[in-house]
């Protein structure tokens, strides 16, 4: 998973490597955390995509209740299935948990993260000052 933000941020779209502690803290060891989900290809991670349960004084700013989802996917597997297949399972991972609402910020400058967010159903809702928050209404 980390190799794959990695992979992300050597492309220009992620602002900083991660380490394996980071992604272990933000993504496995949260105690917010609905779903984390991993894509696999011949045995190697591909991409991931977390979805949690927004907490009070959130970094995004998103309302407590809501979901917040992440997608990661290596620049190598992009435009393969691997996000769509990814949130079908946070879907239904957020109709279990009860979640309403879904939040997506993303940073204005992710060009393939809009579009992948936008073929998903997301809309824009508010302003951001360096991401466009998108939601999606969970029915």
């Amino acid at each position: 998973m980390a190799e794959v933000q990695n992979a992300i941020y050597r492309a220009g779209l992620r602002a900083s490597p991660v380490d394996v502690a980071l992604v272990r803290e933000r993504y496995l060891d949260m105690r917010y955390r609905v779903a984390c989900t991993v894509a696999e290809q011949e045995g190697r991670v591909v991409g991931f995509q977390s979805l949690k349960r927004a907490w009070p004084g959130n970094p995004y700013d998103v309302a407590e209740g809501w979901g917040i989802i992440g997608t990661h996917i290596h620049p190598a597997a992009g435009r393969s299935g691997i996000g769509r297949r990814l949130f079908a399972t946070s879907l239904a991972a957020a109709k279990a948990a009860g979640l309403r609402h879904i939040d997506a910020s993303i940073g204005i400058d992710n060009s393939p993260a809009l579009a992948y967010y936008s073929a998903m159903g997301f809309t824009p809702y508010r302003e951001g000052s360096d991401t466009i928050p998108h939601r999606f209404d969970v029915r």
